[in-house]
């Protein structure tokens, strides 16, 4: 594989056993310092919900992250069409988080 005539090495990724599948979230938290980002992913079905996932990571990788997701939702609305924002458990639109 080569890009601009330049040789990439690829990578191998091992997923640990521990993680089975994805989970799914439809409430998140994200909190900062100046050192990190930590992003907590959570599954509200009233009147219990459970925490399925914490992301801690670097702010230029937060930003990174940001970047592809913006990238990817262009990418998804271009090809299937707009995404309607979805409704907070208060049923108001626009808020995601605890």
């Amino acid at each position: 594989m080569t890009k601009n005539n330049k040789q990439v090495k690829q990578q191998e990724i091992k997923i640990s056993d521990n993680i089975a599948g994805a989970e799914y979230a439809n409430l998140m938290q994200i909190l900062h310092n100046k050192e990190e980002f930590n992003l907590l992913f959570a599954h509200i079905l009233p009147p219990t919900g459970k925490m399925v996932g914490k992301i801690t990571t670097s702010p230029g990788h937060f930003k990174k992250m940001i970047e592809v997701m913006q990238n990817t939702l262009k990418a998804y609305e271009d090809q299937f069409g707009k995404i309607d924002i979805a409704e907070d458990l208060n049923g108001k639109s626009g808020k995601i988080g605890f």
